[in-house]
């Protein structure tokens, strides 16, 4: 099935899904020139999509499999439909001290940028769990590995290696043995599990919204899930314009360098967000996509191979 779609304004696809990749080698997520693929398990059953754009700013979307329809009639959500940006953009013109030059510039050069909503909640969930308090690379090996020896491939003409994430029953039956094979430690492992028995409850979340504190307080209800988690998992699931990742290694450090030009804790961080309260994730992305790098130096996160351990 195929959907043409014209978006409200500005859009950029990959700029805006990109947070959905989980590494270079993510086998639910493929780029290639001028298209976009994604495999993804709906409601419906198991879908492919592919997104590519005509000059004139329409979307062309096709998808494959059994939950084709649902997520054709879900994309303008999954691009960011109706996560308005207005309130941060007069903020950003206002002249106020708080509106850098580097949020202004970014935002005037890259205006199709927005927050997505997949709606579905254990793709994003799961993930993040396996990211908790451990260096991205080896959260991205686990990741990969779990989904290509456990999901399904992507129905329809997908490239090869692309793969639906395994539905939640699936993760429950994993074996001991392969979680281990995947690096992945006994606690991140247990989370996973717990969320997975209540993935129904959890799902029911997203008719609360775009996020917020009461979802927050909902996903941290599992054992395991803390505010990180919680938080990594609205952006992607949700939509969440504004909850930002506390507890991040290193989030705090960007937000600090990039905006006042020193380092800073999770505290201080959410005391320079302060002023765009209601579009403080937004600012984030605008930090991420702006080419910015805070300087090299200081401790790092040591990689531990939980395979060996």
């Amino acid at each position: 099935m195929t959907r043409r779609w014209r978006p409200d304004g500005p859009l950029d696809p990959v700029a805006t899904l990109r947070p959905l990749r989980r590494g270079a080698g993510d086998p639910t997520f493929r780029l290639e020139p001028g298209v976009l693929w994604r495999a993804t398990g709906t409601p419906a059953g198991p879908a492919t999509l592919r997104l590519t754009r005509d000059p004139d700013g329409t979307i062309v979307a096709t998808a494959w499999g059994s939950g084709r329809r649902w997520i054709l009639e879900q994309l303008p959500e999954l691009l960011g439909e109706g996560d308005d940006w207005t309130d941060l953009d007069i903020h950003l013109r206002s002249g106020r001290p708080t509106a850098t030059a580097l949020l202004r510039d970014t935002r005037r050069a890259r205006p199709g940028v927005r927050i997505c909503r997949t709606t579905v909640v254990h793709e994003a969930l799961i993930p993040a769990i396996l990211e908790q308090k451990v260096v991205g690379l080896d959260a991205f090996r686990a990741w990969r590995y779990l989904v290509l020896r456990y999901g399904d491939p992507a129905p329809g003409p997908a490239p090869a290696g692309l793969t639906v994430c395994p539905p939640p029953s699936v993760w429950l039956s994993i074996p001991a043995w392969e979680w281990h094979k995947a690096g992945v430690d006994l606690k991140r492992t247990e989370t996973v599990r717990a969320a997975c028995r209540v993935a129904a409850g959890l799902q029911r979340t997203v008719d609360r919204g775009r996020g917020g504190p009461e979802v927050i307080r909902l996903l941290r209800t599992v054992p395991g899930i803390g505010i990180w988690t919680a938080a990594e998992t609205v952006q992607r699931a949700h939509g969440d314009p504004d909850t930002v990742s506390v507890g991040d290694f290193h989030l705090s450090r960007l937000v600090g360098w990039a905006l006042i030009g020193r380092p800073v804790d999770d505290d201080g961080m959410l005391e320079i967000l302060e002023p765009y309260a209601g579009s403080r994730q937004r600012v984030v992305r605008l930090i991420e996509i702006s080419g910015f790098s805070k300087p090299r130096f200081g401790p790092r996160m040591t990689r531990v191979d939980h395979r060996f351990h």
